[in-house]
């Protein structure tokens, strides 16, 4: 039997947001049961939600977790960078990432 696993380790990366940085939620981010006070299964942030980074940390050595505020709620949940867009920026990281291959194809 293979499990699936995520091959990309992200903190080897630059984090794709910054603190102080306003996103808009992609998706829905359900309490799994580490969110204290809510119910299990409740909504923390609905997708289109806006808030800001407040703070990142790691996850397993391997994956950033942002801390985003988020006004509307007067929640912090803890986000992974798939889960948000910037709203400061034109372009999302993935974009930016598509745009310096393509470059990189281009030049050769």
């Amino acid at each position: 039997m293979t499990l699936w696993r995520e091959q990309e380790v992200e903190i080897h990366k630059r984090p794709g947001f910054m603190p102080g940085e306003r996103v808009r939620a992609t998706r829905h981010v359900k309490n799994d049961g580490t969110y204290p006070g809510r119910e299990i299964g409740e909504n923390l942030v609905r997708t289109g939600d806006e808030g800001y980074v407040r703070d990142i940390g790691t996850f397993l050595q391997q994956f950033y977790i942002y801390a985003v505020e988020w006004i509307g709620r007067g929640t912090v949940v803890g986000m992974r960078a798939r889960e948000m867009v910037s709203l400061d920026r034109s372009c999302t990281p993935s974009d930016g990432e598509m745009n310096a291959a393509a470059d990189k194809r281009a030049a050769t």
